[in-house]
């Protein structure tokens, strides 16, 4: 568990194996991903803050993301993510810097921006017109990440703190002021590497938690999928993710993601 979103690339058991993957693969798996990314009809923010929906039921978000890892030194990686969310035009995107500081700790200071359309949050909320405007939000984030190995299982407890940076908007005709809240979250996650076809595939599953200043724990969210490598600094990461959150319906995600690596200096 080498990094927050489970998609660290790792080589091959054959070594050079994959260093000459078919090009005819590597070029539908682009074309799938570019195509979840431009045409995902349902899919909103993973950071929706709702202050008094109603929501109830479920919503199916077909998700694509795309992610660039850049070593910059031995123990320190730049990422950079970046999320297309379809015809509700609802952007998304990320920044973080990764310090190993040991084997088993890492430290991770990050930025995430996005913003959902107010027709998205109100099919969130069940509210027809609740919200009139797009709602925009910041977040500067630092967290701590443990990681142990049992066996071949990498088991690991990542801590954040999260601080929130809300915009004034208008929900059910009331002007909601600017403000700024402190964020927990907890998350353990196992990773199992697996041998297929002489290459490494990286199934996944994690619970997270979310804690909220003033509101209490607010959001729950499990993850699984797997990482499967493609080229020899490309991987491709099915997953599906069941996120529960006070006042909006549950989402539950359908998320290809591309995972690119650039070579180390």
């Amino acid at each position: 568990m080498k990094n927050s979103r489970h998609c660290d690339l790792d080589d091959d058991v054959a070594g050079d194996g994959m260093k000459r993957p078919t090009k005819f693969a590597l070029r539908h798996v682009q074309s799938l991903v570019i195509c979840l990314l431009t045409l995902c009809a349902l899919s909103f923010a993973q950071e929706v803050d709702v202050p008094s929906g109603r929501g109830s039921g479920s919503v199916v978000a077909p998700t694509g993301w795309a992610e660039l890892i850049a070593p910059v030194q031995q123990r320190i990686d730049l990422k950079f993510y970046g999320f297309s969310i379809g015809e509700l035009k609802a952007p998304s995107a990320q920044f973080d810097a990764t310090f190993r500081a040991t084997k088993f700790l890492s430290l991770t200071p990050s930025y995430l921006y996005y913003s959902v359309p107010a027709d998205g949050l109100n099919e969130l909320t069940k509210h027809s017109r609740g919200f009139n405007r797009t709602v925009e939000e910041q977040q500067f984030r630092i967290d701590g990440t443990v990681m142990f190995l049992v066996h071949k299982f990498e088991i690991s407890e990542r801590n954040m703190y999260v601080r929130r940076f809300l915009p004034t908007y208008t929900y059910v005709g009331r002007s909601l002021p600017a403000k700024e809240i402190n964020r927990y979250r907890n998350r353990i996650a196992v990773t199992y590497p697996l041998a297929v076809g002489g290459h490494i595939w990286r199934p996944f599953a994690s619970y997270e938690a979310f804690y909220d200043q003033g509101s209490g724990w607010t959001k729950n969210r499990a993850w699984t999928g797997v990482t499967v490598p493609i080229e020899k600094h490309v991987s491709f990461q099915p997953s599906y993710m069941w996120e529960s959150t006070n006042g909006i319906k549950d989402l539950h995600y359908l998320m290809f993601g591309l995972i690119f690596k650039m070579p180390s200096r």
